[in-house]
């Protein structure tokens, strides 16, 4: 390659393109040239060379644009066949060419101006009152309304007593459903057909209880299963405690409710673990002992299975009546004492209900008690354990200093408190004082009490202090304070 090719082409007079001209100036000194000129000349661009490839390729005979290549293109003849340049011009902005903006295709819209307030006299707006409380009025009356209640004193304090009448109109109602809608529905259906093997009335509590508080641990996760339970009950002459958790109290459950299984000839929840004492206190402290871990939301598969087969197996077994006849005198061991099945499942319910609210408290959840007829059956057990438990704490050393029972024949009347219990499930009894074989009599009644159903039965389950049961009383006070005492020693764990 030769000094010439490799530093540009030359001209016909021998000038190196793009070093010198004529007059000896390089084309950097130059003044320079606008595009139609050097177009004009057969180049682009200031400081680019419009060229085209002759037939000899690159390198070749014709491979510039000089003069002397056979196919070569003479740059000055202003042939428009050349190739783009190579860097394309920058596209000019359409406000640089001095040329009109194209319109817009839907020209923003004005904003509409704002309708004018109504304006109506006093006694128009004050007749609107009503309406503008139960939310009646169009946009424009209430907007008219709502400043005249700004201006007038008499019509806003009007308007507020309204709004009140409305709130009362539509008391607010609890998204929870009715616990007594399950028993509804139950007894609708056995109302239009009764069942070929009807569940005894006396264990109809126990069936309900169980399936309100099933209904209750459905939605619990597993902080709800964990959450701290403090469960309660009277024990001598105060009140003592044990701390467990939701699944322990369900385990309690499982574990005492297992002496009706035993009793029905039904599998023990406990297994081959001996409950010394077999008490339910016993069993309880039996079954926690085994569990390696705390227990779990597992627990309540097993309490449910079992519930559904005590109460199966009561209604396959026959109810019987108040006699000894039939499944319900079959005797129930607790241990230190017995219950026919029919008192002992009432208090499987009504243990069942207190501690379906210890578990609700312990979540923060609303609870109901049971329905007025299953509360009765509930207290009815109860006032009849009183005298026994009066019996039992005088054997103790436990009663109450006052006047000396007097005993009487079996069957005689004697000494009586008149029991009063006020509200659903509600009425009256009388609990002999000085013996349990003794008779209640209206002619011997020496104290009467009245409690609230619900505060009874939870005097009852140790969760109410003697002293502190919200009681009317009159008469006899250490007959009254024997008998509140021994209320509150029916409980236990």
């Amino acid at each position: 390659m030769t000094e010439a090719n490799r530093f540009g082409a030359y001209d016909g007079d021998g000038n190196r393109d793009g070093n010198r001209n004529e007059d000896g100036h390089g084309d950097f000194g130059d003044e320079p040239k606008d595009e139609e000129q050097e177009r004009e000349e057969g180049r682009g661009p200031r400081g680019q060379r419009g060229r085209t490839k002759g037939p000899g390729g690159p390198g070749g005979d014709g491979g510039d644009g000089g003069d002397g290549g056979d196919g070569g293109t003479d740059r000055a003849s202003g042939d428009d066949d050349r190739p783009p340049p190579r860097v394309p011009f920058p596209r000019a902005s359409v406000e640089d060419t001095g040329r009109p903006l194209p319109a817009l295709a839907d020209p923003p819209a004005e904003p509409e101006a704002a309708p004018a307030p109504l304006v109506l006299p006093h006694r128009v707006l004050k007749s609107l009152l009503g309406a503008w409380a139960l939310a009646a009025c169009s946009a424009e009356e209430t907007a008219a309304v709502e400043e005249h209640l700004g201006d007038c004193g008499n019509c806003a304090e009007e308007a507020l007593r309204l709004r009140g009448a409305v709130g009362l109109l539509h008391p607010s109602e609890s998204l929870d459903l009715d616990p007594a809608l399950r028993t509804r529905v139950l007894q609708s259906c056995l109302d239009r057909r009764p069942p070929r093997i009807p569940v005894p009335g006396w264990a109809m509590p126990y069936d309900a209880e169980t399936a309100r508080l099933d209904a209750l641990l459905q939605d619990f996760g597993d902080a709800e299963w964990h959450a701290p339970v403090r469960l309660r009950w009277f024990a001598g002459r105060a009140g003592t405690s044990h701390r467990t958790t939701v699944a322990g109290v369900i385990a309690h459950l499982l574990a005492v409710d297992g002496l009706i299984a035993v009793a029905l000839g039904l599998d023990d929840p406990l297994g081959d673990l001996a409950a010394d004492p077999p008490t339910p206190t016993g069993r309880t402290d039996a079954y926690w002992r085994a569990a390696h871990f705390p227990p779990t939301r597992s627990v309540r598969a097993p309490w449910r299975e079992q519930s559904h087969d005590v109460v199966r197996t009561v209604a396959f077994t026959g109810g019987g009546g108040t006699g000894g006849s039939g499944s319900g005198g079959l005797g129930v061991s607790y241990g230190a004492f017995e219950l026919p099945l029919r008192d002992a499942m009432i208090d499987r319910a009504f243990e069942c209900w207190v501690h379906a609210e210890d578990i609700a408290d312990a979540v923060d959840y609303p609870y109901a008690p049971p329905s007025p007829r299953h509360l009765h059956q509930m207290i009815d057990l109860a006032a009849r354990l009183l005298p026994d438990a009066l019996a039992a704490r005088r054997r103790a050393g436990l009663a109450v200093t006052g006047t000396a029972p007097r005993l009487v024949a079996a069957g005689e009347p004697g000494r009586s408190l008149r029991l009063e219990i006020e509200g659903s499930g509600g009425g009256e009894w009388l609990i002999p004082l000085d013996s349990p074989a003794a008779v209640g009599s209206a002619e011997h009644e020496v104290a009467h009490v009245a409690l609230d159903g619900v505060e009874f039965c939870r005097l009852a389950a140790g969760h109410v202090p003697p002293e502190e049961a919200v009681a009317g009383q009159l008469g006899d006070r250490s007959a009254i304070r024997e008998v509140l005492f021994a209320a509150a020693a029916l409980s236990r764990m």
